[in-house]
């Protein structure tokens, strides 16, 4: 059994009871679902080295019903169909190419975070033109939760191709040479290169 997957699931439960729980003042539905979000913490703990404390802290700082996390991507090609990507230089994604992009912050629309990452990790300007689709991710150690990809196609408008702290390398790359993805992400590549190619 997938041991993020089962905490990630028991994570949503309690923390959907919690809220229900509250809004209709069950006193020992709540404390019930207290108790499973700090199994959950420690498990965390066990599993990916979070501190207990600070797991159950980030577990019980998520106000409202919960939902997964937005994550938006821009796919950028050169001429020749490459795609830009950049080397991520932290554990536990060291040395792995990457789709430039970032979470949704509050209060900002999918596709301003697309220009918005695509400018601090890259230094190129871009407006985004469609969007690719959608893909659910599974919990992994870089994150546990989980969350919503959204893939930009996404044209270069101005900037100077620059590379952040966030990297150590930026390159053009053939979807197909690339030795090692940060995360599941040469399906995507792929499909937005055939979107790409559409659009040309």
């Amino acid at each position: 059994m997938d041991v993020l997957r089962l905490l990630d699931e028991l994570r949503v439960l309690a923390q959907a009871g919690l809220f229900w729980a509250e809004r209709n003042d069950h006193p020992y539905d709540k404390e019930r679902y207290e108790r499973i979000l700090k199994l959950v913490a420690q498990q965390y703990d066990e599993t990916l080295e979070v501190p207990t404390e600070e797991a159950h802290e980030r577990l019980t700082c998520n106000l409202g019903y919960v939902t997964p996390n937005i994550g938006v991507k821009a796919a950028i090609f050169d001429e020749e169909g490459r795609m830009l990507l950049m080397e991520r230089p932290d554990e536990p994604v060291k040395g792995t190419w990457d789709i430039p992009g970032g979470a949704v912050e509050p209060f900002e629309g999918p596709a301003e975070t697309a220009v918005r990452e695509t400018c601090e990790e890259t230094g190129l300007d871009v407006e985004t033109v469609e969007v690719v689709d959608a893909y659910p991710m599974e919990p992994n150690a870089l994150n546990p939760h989980g969350h919503v990809l959204l893939l930009y196609l996404c044209e270069k408008i101005g900037g100077t191709l620059q590379l952040s702290r966030e990297g150590t390398d930026l390159q053009y790359w053939d979807i197909e040479d690339v030795p090692e993805w940060t995360l599941k992400f040469q399906q995507p590549a792929l499909d937005a290169r055939q979107r790409w190619a559409k659009e040309k």
